[in-house]
């Protein structure tokens, strides 16, 4: 590491990524559930840094998740943002930020969650994905009407 280096990650948590992705400003204590949602366990390939509840001027607490080498699909960022609405993507290519964009909530999600209502369509044997409808008070079936309410953190899952 030269002089450079090391000055420039100093107070840093977490060292700068070469390529990947950086998912800032998710809620504090969500970057695991972002982790588990993306479908990171630990066998893929990517490296994974995690910094969470860390002191933030705008949020109080956040997290913080780098992923080395991946960079995210719409869906994957669909997926953050019904965990975490305020949550930004920042896409790194030779340790400089590329891409910036802030999360928005999808107003209908398909494939991504389970209806649990066990007598609705999307879980028997038909060949059809779930689709939810994107409410205030949580995820509304298209098929079923079962709502999956936002729990008190505010957030679906």
């Amino acid at each position: 590491m030269t002089t450079t280096e090391s000055s420039e990650n100093e107070g840093l948590l977490v060292r700068r990524i070469k390529n990947g992705t950086v998912i800032d400003h998710i809620a504090g204590g969500e970057a695991l559930n972002v982790v588990k949602i993306l479908g990171i366990t630990g066998t893929t390939q990517e490296a994974l840094s995690i910094a969470t509840n860390v002191l933030s001027r705008n949020m109080g607490r956040k997290d913080i998740v780098k992923l080395t080498n991946r960079e995210l699909s719409k869906e994957e960022v669909d997926r953050i943002a019904l965990i975490s609405p305020r949550a930004t993507i920042n896409i790194i290519r030779n340790f400089k930020v590329c891409e910036k964009k802030g999360v928005e909530i999808p107003t209908l999600i398909e494939g991504l969650v389970r209806c649990p209502n066990p007598g609705c369509i999307s879980n028997t044997n038909e060949p059809i994905r779930s689709r939810f409808k994107v409410q205030l008070k949580g995820l509304r079936c298209c098929y079923c009407d079962w709502v999956i309410t936002s729990d008190i953190t505010g957030h679906i899952i």
